[in-house]
């Protein structure tokens, strides 16, 4: 037989799909529960305040006078650094007149690319164990991330065998030491989570997310304080299976349990997300920059940072186990 096949045919044509495949997550949650403000400056600064204990001995004479006075406590002035985040690319001009699969511009698809690849970038700097610096002319700024504030209410691996974990340290409201790191980490359980609440709710706070990465976010899932899942099915379909957790019942309030990808896998964090959010100077854009060649160039920049509007509001399970 002389059958001639596709494997000798010449000029075949390829078949490659209209769509880019990109399985890469772009969700941030942190970002996406918490608030935003703009800010002016490199350095921006914010206050604090506290009320007095309450005072169950407050019984005053009728007709008294007033012949002592409280001292008036002042404010605290806290601060934080921005920090600039940028993406670049140069793209051959050739290539805006070429047929491409999948997209019509490659300008447009990097474009577009980048600025997602800066929202994870954010989303990972904001939350990180990273005090603040305020750089020079040979060093990029910092800001001080969402690990090196929660100090009040965290709970660390001080148990350790090895190098044992200590909370960040605050100096009047600032942080000036970050979280020390355990040598030996320790599985995350429901009793170190209550401490944690209790801690919070005696100090003001009301958190409403459960924050953690995918380890521990499955450990919580089968935390007694877990609410039951219901799931409605009609008799001509098949059942579903329900193995998350969403909401955590706590003493003081119901928890959203969120996964996120992007934040510290040892950390789980319990956040009051009123006091919590993103300071932008410069919004995310995107720049044209000088054409030298026969190319294209783009600069898609930001420039942000975290401000605590108070972090006794939240706490943090640090040390966690991650497998």
């Amino acid at each position: 037989m002389n059958t001639f096949t596709s494997h000798s045919a010449v000029g075949i044509r390829e078949d490659l799909s209209n769509v880019i495949y990109d399985v890469s997550p772009e969700d941030t949650p942190f970002m996406s529960n918490i608030g935003e403000v703009s800010i002016s400056n490199v350095l921006f600064e914010w206050q604090q305040d506290s009320l007095a204990a309450a005072d169950g001995s407050n019984n005053q004479i009728d007709g008294d006078d007033v012949s002592s006075f409280t001292a008036v406590t002042p404010t605290l002035r806290i601060n934080n650094r921005t920090n600039i985040s940028r993406k670049v690319f140069i793209i051959a001009d050739n290539l805006e007149f070429v047929d491409e699969a999948g997209r019509a511009s490659e300008i447009a698809y990097q474009t577009v690319k980048a600025g997602k690849e800066l929202k994870r970038d954010m989303e990972t700097i904001l939350m990180a164990n990273v005090k603040a610096d305020g750089g020079g002319t040979g060093s990029a700024r910092k800001c001080c991330g969402l690990s090196s504030w929660l100090a009040t209410n965290s709970v660390s691996n001080t148990a350790s065998s090895g190098t044992a974990g200590a909370n960040p340290v605050l100096t009047s409201g600032i942080p000036t030491t970050i979280q020390t790191e355990a040598t030996d980490q320790r599985a995350i359980t429901e009793d170190i989570l209550k401490s944690v609440l209790k801690n919070c709710y005696d100090n003001g706070g009301n958190p409403s997310v459960l924050m953690a990465g995918s380890f521990n976010k499955q450990t919580i899932s089968s935390f007694s304080g877990i609410a039951a899942n219901r799931f409605q099915v009609k008799a001509a379909e098949p059942g579903t299976i329900i193995g998350a957790a969403d909401i955590y019942v706590s003493d003081f309030g119901e928890l959203s349990v969120v996964p996120n990808r992007f934040q510290p896998t040892r950390n789980v964090f319990a956040l009051d997300t009123e006091y919590w959010a993103m300071a932008t100077l410069r919004p995310m854009s995107v720049k044209e920059l000088a054409k030298t060649g026969d190319a294209e160039k783009r600069l898609a920049i930001v420039e942000f940072s975290l401000m605590s509007k108070n972090e006794q509001a939240s706490g943090a399970v640090y040390d966690c186990t991650t497998a």
